[in-house]
């Protein structure tokens, strides 16, 4: 029987955090699509949005007693694909591709060697010197001085080479300031000249076919909130900077399925401030203006389709905080 013709079951890893929920409200409306949550928080929110939910076990994931639980929920729930939705999963399934792909179920992963350089924002760097890419001026010097020789005037921002979503990150003023900051993050750091402003940032989800090219980029302007995540944004029908930007780095990075690139613009380019080889936060957001990621996963991943992004609406969006209570 056709996957089509029975429906499919999907697992989304991490609905208690924001890419988790947002990949299930994407999800949500597809017709014939079972979605099983999991989660290491037996209270989760995005439980309540699925047609069943897991609780991980309390072992860590280099226990292969994980493994064996994954296994034994893919069997039970028949899953026809895994929805990675936290960083660490993609890392979890893209380390075990053999052990799961051997088990007879597709997970939305992208090309290990994008994942594995999308760790490090120093290696994408040196990827992107390296191509002839337009890269932000940036060094690793825990010298105020050389510092600023190399990058220019302060503000400098300091980032930890090995993170995501904005996390860690702080301007450096002065030398104190660098010094506090190198004692945080030891060698895990790195400098950046600060380029454009907060008000031309932009994320951008696109689906990667794994030679080169790729759908048509959805375009967001965004301001980004407590956490590094997208707050507010507004759809971009079109900006030739930023698709040029896309097009070349997918024909040399050669992405496989969702995946997100943020720049900001300044000085006539599109500057790349990092890529994230997976579903990102902005996810909901982008499936709600025509771009489902999770929906063209299933067509990539399970019917061998090449999705493509056909309707991008014109939109302003925002994010809020709201209640949930479950009275007792």
């Amino acid at each position: 029987m056709s996957l089509e013709a029975a429906g499919v079951r999907v697992l989304v890893t991490g609905v208690g955090a924001i890419i988790g929920q947002g990949v299930v409200k994407s999800l949500r409306p597809l017709p014939e699509v079972s979605i099983i949550g999991l989660d290491r928080d037996p209270l989760a929110f995005g439980r309540h949005a699925c047609d069943g939910f897991y609780v991980k076990p309390p072992v860590a994931e280099a226990d292969p007693a994980y493994d064996s639980f994954l296994l034994e929920l893919i069997e039970r729930e028949a899953i026809d694909l895994v929805l990675p939705a936290i960083e660490q999963d993609v890392f979890h399934f893209d380390a075990r591709r053999q052990l799961f792909a051997s088990a007879g179920v597709a997970v939305a992963l992208n090309d290990s060697r994008l994942i594995e350089l999308a760790r490090d924002k120093w290696s994408l760097h040196q990827a992107l010197l390296e191509a002839g890419l337009p890269a932000i001026a940036t060094s690793r010097c825990g010298d105020w001085a050389q510092a600023i020789a190399q990058l220019g005037p302060a503000p400098l921002l300091c980032k930890p080479r090995r993170g995501s979503g904005g996390r860690g990150q702080a301007l450096v003023e002065d030398e104190d300031d660098l010094r506090y900051q190198l004692r945080k993050l030891g060698d895990n750091f790195m400098l950046q000249r600060l380029v454009g402003s907060a008000d031309q940032e932009y994320t951008v989800g696109l689906f990667g076919y794994g030679d080169g090219t790729s759908s048509r980029p959805a375009i967001l302007q965004r301001t980004l909130g407590p956490g590094g995540a997208t707050w507010r944004a507004r759809s971009v029908a079109s900006d030739a900077l930023i698709e040029s930007a896309c097009e070349a780095l997918t024909a040399q990075f050669r992405p496989v399925g969702p995946t997100n690139y943020q720049f900001r613009k300044a000085d006539g380019r599109a500057w790349l401030l990092e890529i994230n080889p997976r579903l990102s936060a902005s996810v909901s957001l982008r499936a709600a203006l025509g771009f489902n990621e999770a929906a063209m996963s299933i067509d990539y991943f399970c019917r061998a389709r090449r999705p493509a992004l056909t309707q991008w609406r014109a939109a302003s969006c925002t994010r809020y905080i709201e209640d949930h209570i479950e009275y007792l």
